[in-house]
């Protein structure tokens, strides 16, 4: 629509002139007049990049057009447009500025050809159209902006929801691989001492596989249609979950304190970083012995996962990054490092 604009204002204005009735003490329009008109219109493609200066080209023509006599306001259709785009502008100061003058030297130069005092309804008429192209690009420029606050707004929720999702899919596969890490290696070492065992390490296997499954399939049904696929959604992962991460991964698990219910999404945080903690330890560090302790307090719940392995050192990664993101986004706060004692530790704590 906007392209057409020029051309649609041109065509509108010269029917104004041609059918502008001439008084005696007006020039007839000629070619000049035409040519006036042109020029006016010839300035407003450049009208949505500089719409202070195509206001001021526009009001200049227009006014020469009445100094030269011709008949009264009829090509005013380029001064809408050029008004119109002033509104619209995000940067407005200076067409308004431009706006005004060309306001203020309008109704002057009426005022004196009718004899007509400055204040005279009469001469309400045009000057109420050029506010009402003022005002119409105000009203097209603050739905432009709720338009583009909405998208903004929509694409951080897709970006958070991303980042979200990519966290749990790092969370899920980093733990399945290290459960299945542990469990194939005792099914390896049992398989003939002990089948039994064996075959229950197996089983830990399968059981952590269908588990990273399941979760998997939520998160890509997300991220390919914004719902998770039909079906009983996984559950939330929580708290009362972790003496099974314990026993497939050989983790010892102490509680201090008397363990209550916490907020979803504190349990939620909580078990994912503990989660992530125990496959760093298992991954990385070789450690021999892995100690999760949950400190149950009246504020919230303090968190520690340490082992005897190595540290892997380097720079912390999207898992540890990942960590001290869920327990700052609950007001809480997460450090990592080397142990008091060697190894690697993880300490956190989660208001709650």
């Amino acid at each position: 629509m906007g392209r057409w604009l020029p051309p649609l204002a041109f065509v509108l204005a010269v029917a104004r002139v041609a059918a502008a009735p001439v008084v005696f003490t007006d020039r007839p329009p000629d070619l000049l007049a035409y040519a006036l008109v042109a020029a006016m219109c010839l300035a407003l493609p450049v009208r949505d990049d500089h719409p202070a200066i195509t206001l001021a080209t526009v009001g200049v023509l227009f006014l020469a057009y009445h100094v030269l006599g011709y008949p009264g306001g009829a090509p005013a259709p380029p001064l809408w447009v050029a008004l119109f785009a002033v509104g619209a502008a995000s940067r407005r100061r200076a067409g308004f500025v431009v706006a005004g003058l060309l306001l203020a030297v309008d109704i002057q130069g009426r005022a004196a050809t009718t004899g007509l005092g400055l204040l005279d309804a009469r001469l309400d008429g045009s000057t109420g159209v050029f506010l009402g192209a003022l005002l119409l690009g105000e009203v097209v420029r603050g739905r432009r902006e709720r338009l583009a606050t909405a998208a903004a707004d929509r694409e951080q929720r897709l970006i958070s929801e991303r980042v979200r999702i990519a966290r749990e899919l790092h969370d899920v596969t980093a733990h399945t691989l290290a459960v299945v890490a542990v469990q194939a290696g005792v099914a390896a070492d049992l398989r003939e001492d002990d089948p039994d065992g064996s075959g229950r390490a197996l089983e830990a296997v399968r059981q952590a596989a269908g588990d990273a499954m399941r979760e998997l399939r939520a998160a890509v049904g997300v991220l390919r249609d914004g719902s998770p696929e039909s079906g009983p959604p996984p559950p939330t992962p929580a708290l009362d979950r972790l003496p099974d991460l314990a026993a497939a991964t050989g983790a010892v698990l102490i509680s201090e304190g008397t363990p209550r219910r916490l907020p979803r999404a504190v349990e939620a945080a909580a078990y994912r970083i503990v989660q992530e903690a125990v496959a760093n330890a298992i991954r990385h560090s070789g450690a021999g012995r892995i100690e999760v302790r949950l400190g149950y307090r009246p504020d919230g719940l303090a968190i520690q996962v340490g082992d005897d392995g190595r540290d892997a050192g380097g720079p912390p990664g999207n898992g540890l990054h990942g960590m001290v993101e869920r327990a700052t986004g609950l007001g809480g706060w997460l450090r990592a490092g080397p142990g008091p004692a060697g190894g690697f530790q993880v300490r956190g704590w989660i208001p709650g």
